[in-house]
Formats: structure tokens, sequence, C-alpha cells
């Protein structure tokens, strides 16, 4: 085979598969299925970013990134219609799972709840109170909201409530004041809710009585297990302490400690045993947070709850009446808080002879249903009355001086007296020498003139 032949038959095989490589590399990329045929235009040396191309279409937006299509879309969902229909099942969903899973075990007729919380004027009432209220609108049951509060802050808890007609408040009237600590502020606290008590027990009230704060976390499976109650039971609270900084350290703490799960998140609430029954408590220690507990509202540091919080115990109103049918297990109120008592109990563990008889409740407090929370301002905080201006002010003129004068400057002491006394007195010296050359030259060129007068 001579050379030129082989030369020239290499050739054409090179531009055969060259063609048949463009060929192809054309079918498989720009295929006629794709959606959108982009001319793209020739890339650069360098690509600073990345070739973004809009392609209009009728229906949808599309952005095209190199050769893939993302699809833009105005709204979650372009349908608003199909979006409410989606939230309608789920209610539907969540409604059919309370019918099946706990209604059968609630009583028949829904007992009606008598809400206590106390509540007085201050940076986040409103956030508080209004937080309250939402969670209360959406209960299956009746209630009643018992607000106790003092006379200084009736305007404040109007405008808040005002917003929320369909609830049915009862409002008690405190005669003393809220303190500005947290410890004189839990005493104050106990007061008021001891009030509604009485106030209770004087109308004869009929329900299940629950301690809301209003700075509390509650969720609604809480007041399912409320409707179970007989007399008197109890509920696990998870603490979120307001630390000011200090959440790192208080969950290292808690994870150190034997026994906890290790979430950092303290409980305080009854402690059961395999039968179901009470045998002690879970109570938050206050020994490993010395020094880190804060004493004025706001203050930055620890807010600890009591030994038994008022919000973790719920209690048939029946058990407060003057004349009705109580176990031998439970004590007289009138016994146990005198009429006219400004003192206060520790808890509605007070009223209970035998713990042994306390309802838990969340599976034997093995389940949290509430959240206890104190997140509050600085109490000398003047949110929102003076930062409202009622009158606006009427003064168009301008001021023709400025009222406010000039700072003068810092008048600095010496450090050693004698030698402050050497300066003034070598000033005083100097000064002195000044003066009696100026008067020789003044009495010198006077009589210089008079000679040449004279002259």
């Amino acid at each position: 085979m001579s050379p030129l032949f082989s030369s020239s038959l290499h050739i054409i095989s090179c531009l055969l598969s060259l063609y048949l490589g463009v060929r192809f590399s054309r079918l498989f990329y720009l295929s006629p299925s794709s959606e959108a045929k982009v001319n793209f235009p020739p890339l650069p040396l360098s690509l600073p970013k990345p070739l973004i191309t809009t392609v209009t279409s009728p229906s949808t937006p599309r952005l095209v990134g190199g050769r893939h299509v993302i699809f833009v879309r105005p709204w979650t969902h372009p349908n608003p219609a199909e979006t409410l229909q989606a939230h309608r099942i789920l209610s539907s969903v969540q409604s059919e799972q309370r019918r099946l899973h706990i209604l059968p075990r609630l009583p028949s007729q829904p007992r009606k709840f008598l809400i206590v919380t106390p509540t007085y004027s201050r940076t986040f009432q409103a956030i508080h109170l209004r937080s309250l209220a939402h969670s209360l609108l959406i209960l299956p049951f009746p209630f009643t909201w018992i607000i106790v509060e003092p006379h200084s802050s009736v305007n404040d808890t109007s405008a808040v409530l005002a917003q929320f007609p369909r609830l049915q408040v009862l409002r008690l009237i405190y005669p003393g004041t809220m303190p500005n600590t947290w410890p004189q502020r839990s005493r104050v606290e106990a007061q008021m809710r001891l009030m509604a008590l009485r106030e209770i027990r004087h109308r004869r009230l009929d329900g299940i009585i629950v301690f809301a704060d209003e700075s509390n976390v509650h969720t609604m499976e809480f007041f399912d297990e409320a409707q179970m109650v007989k007399h008197i039971a109890s509920v696990s609270v998870g603490i979120l302490v307001h630390t000011g900084g200090l959440e790192k350290e208080i969950q290292e703490t808690e994870r150190g400690k034997k026994g906890t799960s290790g979430l950092g998140f303290p409980v305080i609430g009854p402690a059961c045993n395999s039968s179901g029954h009470i045998v002690g408590w879970h109570s938050f220690d206050t020994l490993n947070y010395t020094g880190k507990i804060a004493n004025f509202v706001g203050e930055e540091g620890l807010v600890v709850p009591g030994r038994f919080e008022w919000a973790g115990f719920v209690m048939n109103s029946r058990l407060v009446w003057e004349e009705s049918e109580r176990p031998d297990w439970v004590h007289a109120f009138n016994a146990v808080v005198p009429s006219g008592d400004e003192i206060g109990i520790e808890s509605p563990m007070n009223l209970v002879k035998d713990v042994s008889f306390v309802e838990p409740l969340g599976r034997c407090g093995k389940k949290v249903l509430l959240w206890w929370a104190r997140p509050e301002a600085r109490f000398d905080s003047k949110f929102p009355t003076r930062w409202i201006i009622d009158k606006p002010l009427h003064i168009t003129l301008p001021s023709k001086q400025d009222p406010w004068p000039d700072i003068p400057p810092e008048i600095v002491i010496p450090a050693t007296p004698t030698l402050a006394r050497q300066n003034l007195t070598g000033k005083q010296h100097s000064k002195t020498a000044k003066s009696s050359r100026s008067k020789r030259r003044s009495r010198g060129k006077r009589n210089r003139e008079s000679r040449v007068n004279n002259l």
C-alpha cells in the first residue's frame, strides 16, 4: 500500500468521525423533547457570574441558569382557595383524632373552667394578656376568666380586654400594689389568687379552677386533661428561666445532675410509682445557682419559681365552698385561709392533708403540659405611657437663646498644693514686674512729651 493512499484514508476517517460526533452531540443535547429551547450567547473566556436567562411563557415564568429551567411561582400556592382547603383538611384530621382518642375519656357534659389570672400594669402586660386571651379563644369548653389586678392598672387592662369582646371576664380589684422585687411579687400574686378563691367561694361558682398566669405557655391537651379532675390534680411544669445570658451555664449545670435527661430544662411536678400513684415531687434546686438569682424585676440573672407553683395545680371549685361535701383528706378553706388573711399560702398543696390523693395528669407527670416563664422588662420602664404625648405641644416660636449653656471645662486640682502655690507666686511676681515696667515706660514717655512741648 502506497503512503499517499494510507494518508488520504486517514484524513477521510478523521473527517467522518468528526462529522458523526458533532451530529450525535446535537441530537443528544438539543432533543425535541426539551421544554424550552434557548439560543445561548457565546461564552466569554471568564465568567464572573452564572448566565441566567428569563424565558417568558404564557402560563408560568421560568428562569434558565445554564441548561436548567427553574419555575417561579408568585405565591406558595397559586390558588388561595386550595390553600384554605388544605387548612380545612388539616383541621378535620385533628378533629377526628380528638374524637377518637380524647373525647371518649372526657365527661359527656363539659365542665366549666374558672381561670384565675393575676396581672398588673407594666411594659409586657399587653403582650402577655393578648397571648393568653388568644389561647382561651380556641378552647372548646365554657369558661370564666377571673382577672385580679391592682387599682392602678384598671385602664391598661381594660384597653387590652376591649379587643376581645367574646371573652367572659370577671374582674376583681386588689387593694394593694405590686412590688418591684421577684420574692415580693410572688407573695402578692399568691394573695391575688386567694382573693379570687374567696370570690368563687362567695358566689359559689361551679367548675374547674385553673391558675393560668399570663406569661405561661399552655397546651390544649392541658385543658383536656383538666376536664377529668375529680378533686385536685397536679401537672408537670417546664421551667423556662429568664437567665439574662446564663443559658449555657444553666444547661451545663442541668446536664451534670444525676438522673436528668440532659435537655437542660428543669421540670417541677409529681413523681409517680409503677402503679400510677404520687410518691414524691420534682422540685427546682436553687443551690446550684447561688449568686445568679435576680432580685429586681428585669434584672440580669435567673428568675426561679417557687417550690410548688400555683400553675401546676388544678382543683374542683367545690373544695373551697362553705358548705359542700369534701373528702376527709381535704382541709376546710377557712381553716387554712381565714377571712381577711393577707399572709397567703404557698400553694394549693396546703389544702391537702394526704398528698397521695392528688391526681397526676399528663401520663402521671411524664408529659409537660405547660411552661413557666417570666420574661419581663425593667421595673422602671415607662413604656407605653411615657412614650406617647397625649396632648401635642403648642410651642411654635423658636427660642432666642439656647437654654442649655455649654458645660464648663472640668477643674483640675493639682496633686501637690506647694507646687501650685509656688506657681501662683511666680505668676504674681511676673505680673507685678510687667506692670512696673509698663508704668515706667508710660512715665518716661510723658516726660519726653512735656520736654518737647517746652521747647
